[in-house]
């Protein structure tokens, strides 16, 4: 039971569109021991969206993966705002350049109005860095965060 029922949930993305994302986090994640989640909101509340990136990461305890390789890519949908956040296992192997490059490639397809199709290809660049550096372990390998879209307010 919701707790105020006339208050939605903002619906960012149609089901399809949210089924495009998750699958993109589950393909990145299955050649690798890295993590990828993705985290959307209306608004960013921190005047710099990496500042507000660091926040969420560390709320949702992605420091915590055994390799610290774990990533996040955040969005604030009407502010017009977005970051990408990897953890010190995988900044370390690709560095502020990689993810600058990431980040202005996702800008191309937001540009086009293309969110969900630019998120999702953001994860898989994602997935292909973290398969380089931390390639998937048949014997030690598991699924340490969950794969669905994180959303905000």
């Amino acid at each position: 039971m919701r707790l105020f029922p006339w208050r939605k949930k903002p619906k960012f993305f149609t089901d399809e569109e949210s089924h495009l994302i998750v699958n993109a986090i589950q393909h990145a994640e299955k050649r690798t021991s890295g993590e990828v989640r993705v985290f959307v909101e209306s608004k960013c509340s921190w005047v710099d969206a990496i500042d507000r990136a660091k926040e969420i990461f560390f709320n949702l305890k992605m420091d915590q993966t055994e390799y610290r390789n774990a990533s996040l890519v955040y969005i604030a949908i009407k502010d017009r705002q977005l970051a990408v956040f990897g953890d010190q296992g995988i900044h370390e192997k690709v560095g502020n350049a990689y993810w600058e490059k990431v980040v202005s490639e996702m800008l191309q397809s937001f540009n086009k109005n293309n969110y969900a199709k630019g998120i999702a290809e953001c994860v898989i660049q994602i997935g292909e860095a973290l398969t380089t550096h931390f390639p998937y372990d048949k014997g030690t390998d598991k699924n340490e965060l969950p794969d669905e879209i994180v959303f905000g307010r």
